[in-house]
């Protein structure tokens, strides 16, 4: 259809004569947008696991704060001014950097909410408020590997104190040798262990899934302890507390409290079971190269340097190093593997 110029130029004229702009045409044209806490369902239900934990506190502050607020009336300023309420209220802890972690993960959590928007089509991607507020810069991590002495020192502890020495310990020392995180432990089934091959199914961030290598030493004792605690179904929990209940992240917050108390280096460090992964996966590095380290290590992504999509190494690989670093042979280990000794024996 081709537009008069003439009549185009009079409406124009009567639309500034009645005071109307583009803007405001634009915003009459377009269907009202839903409120903040009306629209939050919609992410929490779409939303993952790791999602929900890190983001839905934040999600429902939000929500109250901007109850009865359409998502496309919320400010950057409003995010900024909210972000920084978040950084002054942070928690403090031992290893706190002036409420920076919290801040990162609430900015997160904002541009997360809009992501959601944009994807079901309610606002354009420019519109959203939560990516024109500058995300703080990651500081380098302060965590580092534990030395010989620092580890021996820590199972030591762990297997002298508290109600449940065995699962303690059993805990260290699967973190020790796998570099698994919390969630790959707490993930583990029944199913999840061979026992023959001392191998480990674990089911990390990102929905990652890869067999680890574990000693048949390892292998042997989580057997154990699955049968004498009433791990029966294949489904089963793994790991479980004394009375047969599965394990719960509660248990890692109370066996690190209690090492603190005996070690106070450990409490004023603020060192936790993630400590053993940098630790592992320094120790495998170091000797066997990062083609290694990366794959005892699950990471499957492709970022960083074009060389990292050569630089692959199988579970045979992971599993010699598992023998070098325990002083333990392995069923996959080939023969003639580089061996250096255990360094890591606990």
């Amino acid at each position: 259809m081709t537009v008069d110029p003439a009549r185009l130029a009079q409406a124009w004229k009567l639309l500034a004569e009645l005071g109307v702009t583009l803007a405001d045409l634009q915003h009459h044209a377009r269907p009202a947008r839903p409120t903040f806490d009306a629209y939050l369902p919609q992410v929490l239900a779409a939303a993952g696991p790791g999602a929900l934990r890190a983001y839905r506190s934040y999600w429902q502050r939000m929500a109250k704060i901007w109850a009865g607020i359409p998502i496309d009336a919320v400010t950057a300023s409003g995010i900024q001014a909210m972000r920084q309420q978040v950084t002054d209220r942070a928690r403090v802890r031992r290893n706190s950097r002036n409420g920076r972690h919290a801040c990162e993960l609430f900015v997160a959590a904002a541009r997360a909410f809009y992501n959601q928007a944009v994807a079901d089509g309610l606002i354009p991607a420019a519109d959203s408020p939560a990516h024109r507020v500058a995300k703080p810069r990651r500081l380098p991590s302060t965590r580092r590997a534990l030395t010989a002495d620092e580890l021996i020192e820590i199972n030591q502890v762990a297997r002298t104190t508290g109600n449940d020495t065995i699962l303690d310990a059993l805990l260290l020392r699967l973190h020790t040798e796998t570099a698994c995180r919390r969630g790959g432990a707490l993930g583990l089934r029944l199913q999840d262990l061979d026992a023959e091959r001392g191998l480990l199914l674990l089911r990390e961030k990102g929905g990652t899934v890869r067999w680890q290598p574990i000693t048949l030493d390892l292998a042997t004792s989580l057997t154990q302890h699955a049968a004498v605690r009433g791990a029966t179904l294949p489904t089963d929990a793994l790991l479980r507390y004394a009375n047969g209940n599965p394990l719960t992240s509660r248990r890692y917050d109370h066996l690190w409290h209690r090492i603190g108390l005996h070690l106070p280096w450990v409490a004023a460090h603020g060192i936790t079971t993630h400590w053993l992964r940098h630790t592992t996966l320094t120790w495998v590095e170091r000797h066997f190269g990062y083609g290694t380290a990366r794959a005892y290590a699950g990471h499957t992504d492709t970022t960083g340097p074009a060389t990292t999509t050569y630089i692959k190494a199988d579970l045979q690989a992971v599993a010699a190093a598992l023998a070098a670093m325990t002083g333990q042979p392995h069923p996959l280990a080939q023969p003639g593997d580089h061996r250096l000794g255990g360094h890591l024996q606990t």
